[in-house]
């Protein structure tokens, strides 16, 4: 089975990708996000605050497929189960189907992932879920064959009971794809 990122390249479609970054940039801060963040992330960013409704998170009954129409190619539903700590890929939209080469649904984060290294990506998503907070993620980088890459990737947690996050809702745009 197809694997994500480890340590540093993995398959992007039909190029090798080598993180060669100046270093990927983080936040937990809505305003830091909103300054580094493309039009599209923004407005999805929007959507899940207004689905909020005031709450610490939505539940992922608030979040309408209907609504997401423009964001679903980039969209990730990523349960969440404890004692141990999993995480699993319940729905993967096409740009992540395409930067893995496969449709890693039903797949666990261990197994699928993409990112720099399986360590950084399991701290992201323990972050959104121990912290309850959003996180945005974005890193430029070339591949092997010199192409210049940019790839953001915002972190949403979701909650049943509004207080335990127990989905993560990821969005992320590629550019140079």
């Amino acid at each position: 089975m197809g694997g994500g990122v480890r340590e540093g390249s993995n398959r992007f479609r039909d190029r090798e990708v080598t993180f060669r970054s100046e270093r990927d940039k983080q936040t937990t801060e809505p305003e830091v996000m909103r300054a580094h963040a493309s039009p599209s992330t923004i407005r999805m960013f929007d959507y899940w605050e207004s689905k909020r409704a005031g709450r610490l998170m939505p539940a992922r009954t608030d979040i309408d497929p209907v609504e997401m129409k423009p964001w679903l190619p980039g969209i990730q539903l990523v349960d969440v189960f404890d004692n141990p700590r999993r995480f699993v890929y319940r729905l993967a939209g096409e740009i992540e189907v395409q930067i893995r080469g496969f449709n890693h649904a039903g797949h666990s984060v261990e197994e699928a992932f993409f990112g720099v290294s399986l360590e950084e990506v399991m701290r992201n998503y323990n972050l959104v879920v121990d912290e309850r907070t959003m996180l945005f993620d974005w890193a430029r980088y070339r591949t092997r064959l010199d192409y210049l890459m940019s790839q953001e990737t915002m972190f949403l947690p979701l909650s049943t009971d509004g207080r335990n996050v127990n989905m993560v809702l990821t969005y992320t745009v590629v550019e140079g794809l």
